[in-house]
Protein backbone atom coordinates (compact mmCIF):
# COMPACT_ATOMS: atom_id res chain seq x y z
CA UNK A 1 0.00 0.00 0.00
CA UNK A 2 2.60 2.54 0.70
CA UNK A 3 5.10 3.29 -2.03
CA UNK A 4 8.46 4.81 -0.95
CA UNK A 5 8.90 6.75 -4.03
CA UNK A 6 6.71 8.59 -3.64
CA UNK A 7 6.74 11.36 -1.12
CA UNK A 8 5.41 11.51 2.42
CA UNK A 9 4.87 13.69 5.40
CA UNK A 10 4.84 12.69 9.11
CA UNK A 11 2.68 14.40 12.15
CA UNK A 12 5.00 17.54 12.75
CA UNK A 13 4.74 18.00 9.00
CA UNK A 14 0.62 17.96 8.87
CA UNK A 15 0.73 20.01 11.54
CA UNK A 16 2.45 22.80 9.77
CA UNK A 17 0.02 22.18 7.04
CA UNK A 18 -3.33 22.38 9.42
CA UNK A 19 -4.77 23.95 11.98
CA UNK A 20 -5.95 20.77 13.93
CA UNK A 21 -4.06 19.22 17.21
CA UNK A 22 -4.70 16.58 19.93
CA UNK A 23 -6.37 15.09 20.46
CA UNK A 24 -8.57 16.14 17.57
CA UNK A 25 -5.42 15.70 15.19
CA UNK A 26 -6.59 12.30 13.12
CA UNK A 27 -4.00 11.27 11.15
CA UNK A 28 -0.36 10.71 12.06
CA UNK A 29 1.13 10.46 8.39
CA UNK A 30 -0.25 11.37 5.30
CA UNK A 31 1.86 8.69 2.19
CA UNK A 32 1.92 8.16 -1.78
CA UNK A 33 1.39 11.85 -1.97
CA UNK A 34 0.52 12.79 -5.47
CA UNK A 35 0.02 16.90 -5.68
CA UNK A 36 -3.44 17.70 -6.82
CA UNK A 37 -4.37 13.87 -7.25
CA UNK A 38 -3.99 11.75 -4.68
CA UNK A 39 -2.71 10.33 -1.00
CA UNK A 40 -2.77 8.00 1.68
CA UNK A 41 -3.30 9.11 5.08
CA UNK A 42 -2.61 7.14 8.26
CA UNK A 43 -3.57 6.82 11.76
CA UNK A 44 -2.32 4.61 14.72
CA UNK A 45 -5.43 3.81 16.36
CA UNK A 46 -5.03 2.47 19.94
CA UNK A 47 -7.59 2.58 23.11
CA UNK A 48 -6.28 5.42 24.50
CA UNK A 49 -7.97 7.42 22.13
CA UNK A 50 -10.89 9.75 23.57
CA UNK A 51 -13.54 8.68 21.09
CA UNK A 52 -12.59 5.26 21.83
CA UNK A 53 -12.84 5.20 25.37
CA UNK A 54 -16.85 5.65 25.87
CA UNK A 55 -17.67 4.27 22.29
CA UNK A 56 -18.06 1.28 23.58
CA UNK A 57 -16.75 0.76 27.33
CA UNK A 58 -15.57 -2.61 26.95
CA UNK A 59 -15.50 -3.01 23.16
CA UNK A 60 -13.99 0.19 21.95
CA UNK A 61 -14.79 1.08 18.24
CA UNK A 62 -13.64 4.14 16.10
CA UNK A 63 -17.20 6.53 15.47
CA UNK A 64 -17.96 6.81 11.68
CA UNK A 65 -18.26 10.34 12.10
CA UNK A 66 -14.44 10.00 13.31
CA UNK A 67 -13.82 8.24 10.45
CA UNK A 68 -15.17 10.42 8.18
CA UNK A 69 -12.86 13.37 9.93
CA UNK A 70 -9.85 11.45 9.48
CA UNK A 71 -10.52 11.18 5.64
CA UNK A 72 -10.91 15.08 5.66
CA UNK A 73 -8.05 15.76 7.41
CA UNK A 74 -6.19 13.74 5.25
CA UNK A 75 -7.44 15.31 1.87
CA UNK A 76 -7.05 18.76 3.61
CA UNK A 77 -3.72 18.13 4.11
CA UNK A 78 -3.15 16.78 0.72
CA UNK A 79 -4.45 20.50 -0.36
CA UNK A 80 -2.33 22.13 1.94
CA UNK A 81 1.07 20.08 0.52
CA UNK A 82 -0.14 20.21 -2.98
CA UNK A 83 -0.70 24.49 -2.99
CA UNK A 84 1.71 27.28 -2.84
CA UNK A 85 2.61 27.68 0.65
CA UNK A 86 1.83 31.51 0.25
CA UNK A 87 -1.90 30.33 -0.91
CA UNK A 88 -3.09 28.70 1.86
CA UNK A 89 -1.41 30.74 4.21
CA UNK A 90 -4.14 31.71 6.91
CA UNK A 91 -6.37 30.17 5.29
CA UNK A 92 -8.25 26.66 6.17
CA UNK A 93 -9.73 23.98 4.03
CA UNK A 94 -13.65 23.33 5.96
CA UNK A 95 -15.77 20.35 5.11
CA UNK A 96 -19.07 20.94 3.08
CA UNK A 97 -20.45 18.19 2.20
CA UNK A 98 -20.39 14.28 2.73
CA UNK A 99 -22.00 11.82 0.72
CA UNK A 100 -22.53 7.96 0.49
CA UNK A 101 -20.71 7.69 3.70
CA UNK A 102 -20.70 3.58 4.26
CA UNK A 103 -19.48 2.05 7.11
CA UNK A 104 -18.66 -1.67 6.55
CA UNK A 105 -16.81 -2.98 9.42
CA UNK A 106 -16.10 -1.42 12.80
CA UNK A 107 -12.62 -0.22 13.46
CA UNK A 108 -11.37 -1.71 16.07
CA UNK A 109 -8.25 -0.37 18.29
CA UNK A 110 -5.26 -1.31 18.32
CA UNK A 111 -4.91 -1.05 14.87
CA UNK A 112 -3.80 1.08 11.50
CA UNK A 113 -6.80 2.61 9.82
CA UNK A 114 -5.24 4.03 6.03
CA UNK A 115 -7.39 6.28 4.77
CA UNK A 116 -6.80 6.53 0.46
CA UNK A 117 -7.95 10.01 -0.36
CA UNK A 118 -8.72 10.82 -4.15
CA UNK A 119 -9.56 14.23 -5.77
CA UNK A 120 -12.44 13.86 -7.98
CA UNK A 121 -12.66 17.28 -8.88
CA UNK A 122 -10.98 20.62 -8.31
CA UNK A 123 -13.60 23.53 -8.92
CA UNK A 124 -11.76 26.76 -7.71
CA UNK A 125 -11.74 26.65 -3.88
CA UNK A 126 -14.28 23.44 -3.80
CA UNK A 127 -12.52 20.21 -3.94
CA UNK A 128 -14.49 16.93 -4.27
CA UNK A 129 -13.09 13.76 -2.96
CA UNK A 130 -13.82 10.03 -2.47
CA UNK A 131 -11.80 7.57 -0.37
CA UNK A 132 -11.46 4.46 1.45
CA UNK A 133 -10.57 3.41 4.71
CA UNK A 134 -8.46 0.61 5.35
CA UNK A 135 -6.76 -1.97 7.86
CA UNK A 136 -5.26 -4.52 7.26
CA UNK A 137 -5.90 -4.50 3.59
CA UNK A 138 -9.50 -4.97 4.53
CA UNK A 139 -11.93 -2.05 3.40
CA UNK A 140 -13.65 -0.46 7.03
CA UNK A 141 -15.26 2.20 4.78
CA UNK A 142 -15.78 4.44 2.15
CA UNK A 143 -16.96 8.12 1.29
CA UNK A 144 -17.24 11.05 -0.86
CA UNK A 145 -17.08 14.16 0.20
CA UNK A 146 -16.36 18.24 -0.49
CA UNK A 147 -14.26 20.77 1.01
CA UNK A 148 -13.60 24.23 0.43
CA UNK A 149 -10.78 26.67 0.94
CA UNK A 150 -11.62 29.75 3.06
CA UNK A 151 -9.88 32.77 4.79
CA UNK A 152 -8.65 32.26 8.48
CA UNK A 153 -10.94 34.62 10.70
CA UNK A 154 -7.87 35.49 13.19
Amino acid sequence: MIDKNLPSIDKKTIEDLLPHRDPMLLIDNLYNIVPMKSAVGHLKLNKDKFFVQGHFPGQPVMPGVMIVEAFGQAAAALAAYSIDKKEVENKLVYLMSVQNARFRSPVIPPCDLYLQCNVDKIKGKIWRYKGVAYCNEKKMADAEWMATIVDRND
